[in-house]
């Protein structure tokens, strides 16, 4: 890639969605990635930053040499058991965003010759977005759910130390618009955000994190030392507390502060009823809320991952904008790869 193709203005660098693959690969490739590898994470982080989720974009190929589990050694993924419709997979200590990108393609072929599939994996970090495994199994015209448990990164109500995971739910079901997602996860601040506030040298939002004290802060890396908050409080502690429970039964430990734990529950609609019929029946849901009387200022009703779709779109036409600091960063990686 040739710099002078890119748009600098402002700290902020503007890339077409080809160069953003170009860059994210190499990168990628600098620390060691197969090019199969490396195409199938770039993938993830594209897609993230095309849906507007900068901190989930290409500045999240930094975090990855940066984790700890980076510098352990890695083993080919493998399977701990397996039945008709289950399989637990080892992870191997690989980058959750290949482990799950392999796991849900596992899900996929396991819904589509049983009508449905329960997929687990562990030993496997930092997944990337939820919704990204959702939407590949929904395409396929499976109903999807997704969970996940990670390492302590949030206190519970009350509580003065981090205690259990961001730990998010994603749930995808098929309708003739395409896929409708819900991902969200059970922290008031996603970690991943944390750090690219920490890199770029900004304050967080007040009101989601505490630092090593148990006191509030606005300061990344006090919250790094400390914890995030849940959304909604107990509501979100209770969403969370679930989270890690179903990560314990997909193989991570209730004792170690860094397992994760990732589940997929897949099946076909037509297990329960005509799936054109379904598929119909959400598409007339979806546009009797989104018909629902606005109030005043409101000028549309979105459903989930409406704004991500459009975005998506919208970048695909116009490319992406990253900070300055990231894609130097993520050049000097790439430098790496010869």
């Amino acid at each position: 890639m040739n710099e002078n193709r890119a748009a600098v203005a402002s700290g902020r660098v503007r890339l077409s969605v080809a160069e953003a693959r170009e860059l994210a690969e190499g990168a990628l490739r600098g620390v060691g990635y197969r090019d199969d590898e490396a195409r199938i994470i770039a993938d993830h982080v594209i897609d993230a930053a095309l849906c507007g989720y900068e901190y989930s974009g290409l500045a999240k190929i930094l975090n990855i040499p940066d984790s700890a589990h980076f510098r352990e050694p890695r083993r080919p993924m493998k399977v701990l058991r397996e039945t008709g419709v289950s399989l637990a997979f080892d992870g191997g200590n690989n980058v959750g965003m290949l482990a799950l990108y392999y796991a849900a393609e596992a899900t996929i072929k396991k819904a589509a010759a049983h009508g449905i599939a329960l997929v687990s994996v562990t030993d496997a970090w930092m997944s990337g977005r939820s919704a990204y495994y959702v939407e590949m199994i929904a395409k396929t015209g499976l109903v999807a759910i997704h969970t996940a448990s990670s390492s302590r990164l949030v206190a519970p109500p009350g509580g003065a130390a981090a205690a259990f995971g961001t730990n998010p739910i994603a749930i995808a079901v098929p309708s003739a618009r395409g896929p409708i997602v819900l991902d969200m996860g059970t922290s008031a601040y996603m970690m991943t955000e944390v750090m690219l506030r920490e890199r770029l040298g900004e304050e967080l939002p007040a009101g989601v994190a505490i630092g090593p004290g148990g006191e509030p802060t606005r300061d990344p890396s006090l919250a790094r030392r400390g914890a995030l908050l849940p959304f909604g409080d107990y509501k979100g502690f209770g969403l969370a507390l679930m989270m890690q429970a179903l990560g314990v039964l997909a193989g991570s430990g209730a004792e170690h502060e860094s397992d994760y734990g990732y589940l997929f529950i897949a099946f076909r609609p037509g297990l329960l009823g005509p799936a054109d019929v379904f598929n119909r029946h959400v598409t007339q849901l979806i546009d009797r809320i989104k018909a629902t009387p606005r109030q005043p200022g409101v000028e549309e009703i979105r459903i989930p991952s409406e704004r991500a779709f459009r975005s998506h779109e919208r970048a695909l036409r116009e490319g992406l904008e990253i900070d300055r600091l990231v894609f130097d960063a993520l050049t000097a990686l790439r430098a790496r790869a010869g």
